[in-house]
């Protein structure tokens, strides 16, 4: 691919273990090589991932705004209609930005799953549920608990967690408190008993609502780069990044809110007035959080904490999906496997096909689509890297080489992060890590 950035005759080559990486990144490009296998990957396993994710948002927003401090949430997962016909705010006639220039409500194959699930046949919804047909609310809640954990991030800029620890929060929350459980004496009882225990809970549930607001986001973004690569229009995996960064840029500035509904009336938990947004509050702690930290996934691996497995420090962890090995993760009730059990539901034709050429075929696809997924974060991870290189430092083809120079640095400093033995940015290199 050709440059457009940096000149080998104004600072010289980097010497750094993935310098190939970074002057693929300095000319414009990805992390993720440019090939058309790689191209089709990641936009096919996009389209897959938009269809669950526009029922995760629903059902995060549904649970922060609507269940709430339920005792007993038994139906959580089983959305209403409400929701489920919420209109997007980045699709259809009515939205503020529309991204995607599909329906608002959601997306048809969602409704249609919805009904029939993979037995394809229409059941009471509970049973659908018990049996495990139905899309997996566990993914979506477990990624909600690593941003949870991993608060405090990209602070002083990210203002949200302060302000969930500050005396008007609290308020705000004693208040939605007292107006949910107003017909409960007993839980009001509780609550005074153990108000911590309970703010604690909002805060969770603010945590909801913020990974809800950023999803609404993403689902149409990927959907609209799904009908963009069928009309033929990305030409390589730099264009497909392209069109993330500006998305990134366009959408940035999304209020990101907690609201609470009881009896029609909403009580603000946090307030849209806050100016809390999608970038700085959601989206960076986001891909931090569960891009690179999260944490060991329970039944796959004994760690020995005291022989220095687990990191001291909660900066220093790297389980997320940047690390993750694929292989060992097929067990039941593992995040990443209940997301490609999502996945696999609606994956696009062609990528159906193109895992029917390699392996074992029908027999493995959920380790195949697995690392396809990889691949594809790989390359969202790139466009946030460009982001953060466009807002803080210089143009790829900026003339001054001391410029060219600090984005170097900043591109091997993000690199830094994936030379331990467990990322798999070597592997992604090559089209035969299937």
């Amino acid at each position: 691919m050709p440059s457009r950035g940096v000149d080998p005759a104004r600072i010289p080559p980097s010497q750094h273990p993935f310098s190939e990486v970074i002057h693929r990144l300095e000319a414009g490009g990805s992390m993720l090589p440019d090939t058309p296998e790689n191209l089709m990957q990641i936009i096919g396993i996009y389209k897959a991932y938009a269809v669950p994710m526009d029922f995760y948002w629903r059902d995060l927003l549904y649970i922060a705004e609507y269940v709430f401090l339920d005792p007993l949430p038994f139906f959580k997962y089983f959305i209403s209609k409400e929701y489920l016909e919420r209109p997007n705010h980045y699709a259809g006639d009515t939205a503020d930005l529309r991204i995607w220039r599909g329906t608002a409500a959601a997306h048809p194959e969602l409704l249609e799953f919805m009904a029939t699930g993979e037995v394809k046949r229409k059941l009471p919804k509970l049973f659908h549920h018990l049996w495990h047909d139905r899309i997996n609310m566990e993914f979506a809640e477990a990624c909600m608990r690593a941003m949870f954990w991993h608060r405090h991030m990209y602070a002083p800029v990210n203002q949200f967690d302060a302000y969930l620890d500050s005396a008007e929060y609290k308020a705000n929350c004693d208040r939605a408190i007292r107006a949910f459980f107003k017909k409960n004496p007993s839980m009001l009882a509780l609550y005074r008993v153990f108000p911590e225990m309970f703010v604690e809970k909002v805060r969770e549930l603010s945590y909801y609502s913020n990974l809800g607001l950023f999803w609404e986001v993403m689902a149409p973004v990927f959907f609209e780069m799904s009908d963009i690569y069928d009309e033929g229009g990305f030409k390589g995996v730099p264009d497909a990044m392209n069109f993330l960064v500006n998305g990134i840029f366009a959408i940035a500035g999304r209020p990101i809110y907690h609201h609470l509904y009881v009896d029609g009336e909403c009580y603000e938990i946090v307030p849209k007035s806050k100016g809390f947004t999608w970038l700085y509050e959601a989206a960076l702690p986001y891909v931090e959080s569960v891009f690179y930290r999260t944490s060991p996934f329970r039944g796959t691996k004994s760690y020995n904490a005291q022989a220095g497995q687990v990191p001291e420090q909660q900066e220093d962890f790297h389980f997320g999906i940047l690390y993750a090995d694929v292989f060992p993760v097929g067990s039941a009730g593992i995040p990443p496997t209940l997301l490609m059990q999502d996945m696999m539901h609606f994956l696009p034709p062609y990528l159906r096909d193109y895992y029917q050429e390699h392996a074992r075929g029908q027999d493995d696809i959920l380790i195949q689509l697995g690392i396809t997924f990889q691949r594809s974060m790989y390359n969202v991870t790139s466009a946030v890297i460009q982001a953060l290189r466009l807002a803080l430092l210089y143009p790829l083809d900026d003339p001054n080489p001391k410029h060219l120079l600090a984005n170097r640095q900043f591109f091997e400093a993000q690199m830094d992060r994936f030379l331990r033995p467990e990322a798999r940015l070597r592997d992604i290199q090559s089209q035969d890590y299937r």
